[in-house]
């Protein structure tokens, strides 16, 4: 290859196109595979907002647990346990209480009756072990 001269602009731009497309194809060679820091950061965003989602999700999933457990333990009806209000467990079992007191009617527990007359000694036996552990 012999060196020729550059008389014209023309002939210089062509040769500077030719270096520059030959170069970058060798960077773009080079660098294939990797991401540009626009595309990282588009996707640390996107990383971000996936996040702050996960974690809104398990936030409520935490406190509709915590609402079922004090309902459950303040005897409040499965009906009213997304009425109650608040985000810590402490709020939450504050507005249970007071809830709880307008809502909930204890049921009354059945009292034990010794006086039926049973009919198998089996039976009588327990019957009789329970009149004396109430009595007691």
């Amino acid at each position: 290859m012999e060196f020729e001269p550059i008389t014209t602009q023309e002939a210089f731009d062509a040769a500077v196109a030719e270096r520059l497309n030959a170069n970058t194809a060798e960077v773009e060679k080079r660098f294939e595979g990797y991401m540009s820091p626009d595309d990282v950061q588009k996707n640390n965003d996107a990383l971000n907002q996936q996040i702050a989602d996960l974690t809104a999700r398990n936030k409520a999933y935490e406190v509709s647990a915590i609402k079922r457990k004090v309902a459950l333990e303040n005897g409040l009806p499965e009906e009213l346990i997304e009425r109650l209000t608040g985000e810590t467990e402490e709020e939450i079992k504050a507005d249970a209480e007071n809830l709880s007191k307008f809502s909930v009617k204890k049921k009354p527990t059945p009292q034990f009756s010794g006086d039926k007359p049973v009919s198998d000694t089996k039976s009588a036996a327990y019957m009789s072990m329970l009149h004396s552990l109430n009595n007691n």
